[in-house]
């Protein structure tokens, strides 16, 4: 066999990572395997070393380089990836989906990670395939501190419908005197005072003086407020039912929520760091870009950045799509075409929420009560005519997309720009490029 060379052809490494460890499985350009598939252990550098002289001796013998395919797990392929592209490996990401789909190799009904090593290793062989780039070290930092920051966010507003529940029941009146319950004036007599009866126990000036501390608003402010609070006191105590669980738990909730509002205060300041720190580059100045886009403030931008990577993989709105699980989930065979097409919802989660923020945001008014984005306005209501509300904010969020796109391919700032203005740029665009 060392003698056999293949042509303009390379050595498949599959490799389905684990936690703890990985399968490896080698295959040849002809879909045979060398040898069986070889666990790696993560934490054993002799694994990792034996793993590395497999691959170089499966290249020594065929006189053929590598290339090292790694399914995609979310955070633990990236040791791996680094170590093996360190030692000097070609080596990509596929997504874990297409090995899945795959063509079986096997009549029986087989899976497990040895099995889907050799799928991986197979998959690789396909002239078509289809990877992903792995993104910079400044665009994974912000990926990993923008996710920890919505999953907190998501954890506070646990704690918050839980915080209303209580006072629904111990302190309905109360919920209706703040525009926020999680206001800090709000928390701060919550925490003082709990009960309809601490309240009305507690002195006028005392309450008083705890508003005026924590609002931005003067006494007339304060003293209506302070009234507000007795009258809902009063109130439940001809309707609220109160135990001394309850108030611990206020309690309890409230600590919760303060921590929480601690810990997202400290994320974002570590994004500014991060993009103060990183002006000159590439990522930094398409994040500046978003920016510019009315609906799209500096956490939404840094999100949808640290999601999309390096945009150079993408070459076309529709691969965006694709990647952010906004493309439809087609259902057809034969005769049968469905009919109820819905978001595939395959790519990421927190670039589909921040593009749902952009386009709800592009489509409602300013104070004055003018259009924030008329042109996207007048594109939602027309929808809407004939769309339920929600198809039509997708219609939407696929336009957002688009002009994302548009403004990181071009390199250019947000403007709004009428469908006719748009026809015309590109009329004039295709004479100019055909002159």
């Amino acid at each position: 066999m060392s003698n056999i060379l293949f042509e303009n052809l390379f050595i498949s490494v599959g490799i389905d990572v684990g936690a703890d460890f990985s399968w490896m499985s080698i295959a040849l350009p002809n879909q045979t395997f060398v040898g069986k598939p070889f666990k790696i252990l993560h934490s054993d550098l002799n694994s990792l070393s034996l793993a590395v002289s497999k691959i170089k001796e499966a290249e020594e013998l065929y006189s053929l380089e590598s290339r090292i395919f790694l399914e995609s797990t979310g955070i633990y392929h990236y040791p791996l990836f680094c170590y093996l592209r360190d030692k000097g490996f070609n080596c990509s990401v596929i997504n874990p989906i297409i090995t899945k789909n795959s063509t079986n190799i096997n009549i029986r009904k087989v899976h497990n990670d040895r099995f889907d090593s050799k799928k991986a290793a197979l998959v690789g062989l396909k002239p078509d395939l289809k990877v992903s780039l792995m993104p910079s070290d400044l665009a994974l930092n912000l990926r990993n501190l923008s996710r920890e920051y919505y999953d907190l966010m998501d954890n506070r507003s646990a704690y918050v419908n839980k915080l209303q529940g209580e006072l629904r029941m111990v302190f309905p009146q109360y919920l209706k005197i703040f525009s926020k319950i999680t206001t800090n004036t709000s928390l701060t007599l919550l925490e003082n005072y709990t009960s309809p009866v601490a309240f009305l126990n507690a002195s006028e000036d005392e309450i008083i003086n705890s508003i005026r501390s924590t609002a931005r608003f003067g006494l007339t402010y304060a003293t209506n407020k302070y009234n507000a609070i007795i009258q809902a006191a009063n109130d439940a105590n001809s309707f609220g039912y109160s135990l001394s669980s309850n108030f611990k738990r206020i309690r309890l909730y409230i600590r919760f929520i303060r921590n929480y509002d601690d810990e997202i205060s400290s994320i974002l300041s570590d994004m500014h760091e991060l993009v103060n720190a990183n002006e000159t580059s590439d990522l930094v100045k398409q994040i500046h870009l978003i920016e510019s886009y009315k609906g799209a403030g500096f956490l939404s931008a840094v999100s949808l950045m640290g999601e999309i990577g390096d945009f150079s993989a993408f070459r076309s709105p529709k691969q965006l799509f694709a990647y952010f699980g906004l493309d439809p989930s087609v259902k057809q065979s034969g005769k049968f075409e469905g009919t109820k097409i819905s978001m595939s919802k395959r790519g990421s989660r927190i670039a589909r929420r921040v593009l749902h923020t952009m386009a709800l945001v592009s489509i409602s008014k300013n104070k004055n009560g003018s259009a924030k984005n008329p042109v996207l306005r007048d594109y939602y209501l027309k929808k809407c005519q004939s769309k339920p509300k929600m198809v039509a904010l997708g219609a939407v969020m696929h336009k957002v997309c688009n002009i994302v796109f548009a403004m990181l391919r071009d390199e250019k700032e947000f403007a709004i720009i009428t469908p006719e203005e748009h026809q015309r740029n590109y009329l004039k665009a295709k004479c100019d490029k055909a002159a």
